[in-house]
Formats: C-alpha cells, structure tokens, sequence
C-alpha cells in the first residue's frame, strides 16, 4: 500500500528527530520518556521507594525511567490499552482505562495502598477533528484525575498531560482547588507544533 503524504511527512520528521535518534542510541522505548526526564530533573519528582502510578504507559518509555528513579524499594504500576513488552520490577495491566473493571482492576492491585505519583501520558487516537480530539482528550484528562482523588496520598503529586483547548481552562481550574501547588510544563522533548501542556499538581489536599 502506498504511503500517504502526511505519513511521509511524520516518517520524514521523525527521521531528523533528535530525541528519537537518542532514544535509538540509549536504547530507551520512546521519545517521550526525555519529556518525564527533564521535568523530573526540574522539579525533583522521583525519589527511592515511591509508589507509582503511570497511566497511558505503553510502549513504556515512562515506566521504565520510573523505575530507574524509584528503585527496588519503589513500585510502578503501569495501565494502557495497549500491550506493552514486561519491564523488570513493572506491574502492568492492559485494558481499557475507561473501562470501570480495568480501572478496579488498578485499584485492587494498589492494595488500598497510597500512591505518592500518579503520572498519565494519556491521549485519545486522533480523528483529525479538532472539537472531537479535544473532548476526547479532556475526557481522559478528567478519568485520571478522579483516579488521583482516590489513590494519591495527602500531599502527592500528580502529573498530567493535557491539550490547550476548549474545557483546559476549566481542568486547570479542578486542579487548583486539589493542590497546594500547580505549574505548567512543556518540555523541551515537546514538539512545538503540539498543543500539549503538563500540568503538574504538587501538595495534593483532595477534593
């Protein structure tokens, strides 16, 4: 089948990609892990022995990073629809995460323990339809923040991807009211053209 231009055009730019070549280079799983990296370098978010929850985590570039920060003391468990290949020390569930089974399914395997972390890398599958894209993307913002209101502890922290549009003013708003703390990121990994923005929560005091 032959390819079509815009395929061409994202074969053509991810092959000038920095962050990909480095990816290919350091044999890490995705571009995107260089996004969590530099924010964490930033802000300090991962210690030793933290608990860990990474939402969107396939193919795992996130996780598996996590996991270099956080240790054998610390614990990442990771949820995508996706299948992803098993990183040592990850607890990994595949399904749907909008889904209520798959996401008791997470809770269950927390143990009713507290999450320090919840990170979410979370976006829908493009339609090309902007109004559509971002509902979808809100949506799914929205679902990981109400995970958050249940699984972090006081105090946690939570990082999120979101897309400046219609209802961003409004999350933005959700997650002033939950966190001592609220900061926008857009890391250097980020590519200009995109709409996407981290929104990072720090101080979580519920809702």
């Amino acid at each position: 089948m032959p390819r079509t231009k815009s395929s061409q055009r994202w074969l053509a730019r991810n092959a000038r990609d920095k962050y990909v070549k480095r990816a290919r280079q350091e044999g890490v799983r995705s571009r995107a892990t260089y996004k969590l990296e530099e924010i964490d370098r930033r802000d300090r978010l991962l210690h030793p022995g933290m608990m860990v929850v990474d939402l969107g985590a396939a193919p795992g570039g996130w996780s598996q990073y996590v996991k270099s920060r956080v240790g054998d003391a610390g614990r990442v468990l990771a949820l995508d629809i996706l299948p992803m290949e098993p990183i040592v020390g990850v607890e990994f569930i595949e399904g749907d995460f909008t889904e209520q089974p798959v996401l008791d399914s997470l809770i269950r395997l927390l143990g009713g323990k507290p999450v320090d972390l919840v990170i979410s890398d979370m976006a829908p599958n493009m339609t090309g339809v902007a109004s559509v894209d971002q509902a979808r993307s809100m949506n799914l913002a929205e679902l990981a923040l109400d995970f958050a209101d249940k699984a972090l502890k006081p105090g946690g922290t939570l990082l999120i991807k979101t897309f400046q549009g219609a209802g961003f003013n409004e999350f933005h708003a959700q997650l002033r009211r939950r966190f001592e703390k609220l900061a926008t990121r857009k890391p250097s990994a980020s590519r200009a053209e995109s709409k996407e923005i981290y929104l990072l929560g720090r101080g979580f005091r519920g809702v």
